[in-house]
């Protein structure tokens, strides 16, 4: 669903389904930083029984896209991401995982954000990307067919 300028709303419930498949739920954005939340589960396992690390990934992409695009916003853009490089450093059957993701340079023409992914009640990292991002001049909205 579109927000009131014609574009997705950037909300939970408003994230496009890639975004809510991947568990993403973001619970507070500034310009600096985005923390949230995941629930993992059977749809987010290998075969093993393991977290995919696509999933952390798409998170490290989602997160630090959307904090960098939340930051770029009043000036008329969007933030795209131009490279993602995400490490794994735990195995997790799933469960809740929080989210945080700061910025760590914000320029005229490009961002890179940091994103650690770690399990709820221990604390411990599971995986950490570092997502680098282009600011773009924000597109004219198209209708969705």
């Amino acid at each position: 669903m579109a927000g009131s300028d014609g574009f997705p709303d950037a909300s939970s419930a408003e994230a496009s389904r890639f975004v809510r498949v991947s568990g993403l739920v973001v619970d507070e954005v500034t310009a600096t930083t985005l923390k949230g939340h995941a629930d993992l589960g059977e749809d987010h396992l290998t075969a093993w029984g393991t977290v995919h690390g696509g999933v952390y990934t798409s998170i490290v992409e989602s997160a630090g896209g959307a904090g960098a695009g939340f930051a770029v916003a009043d000036r008329g853009q969007i933030a795209v991401g131009v490279h993602n490089g995400t490490d794994f450093l735990r195995a997790s059957t799933g469960g809740r995982v929080e989210v945080v993701a700061e910025a760590l340079f914000q320029g005229r023409s490009q961002q890179l954000w940091d994103v650690v992914i770690s399990q709820s009640g221990t604390g411990k990292a599971l995986a950490r990307g570092q997502l680098r991002l282009q600011n773009v001049p924000r597109p004219d909205p198209a209708p969705h067919a």
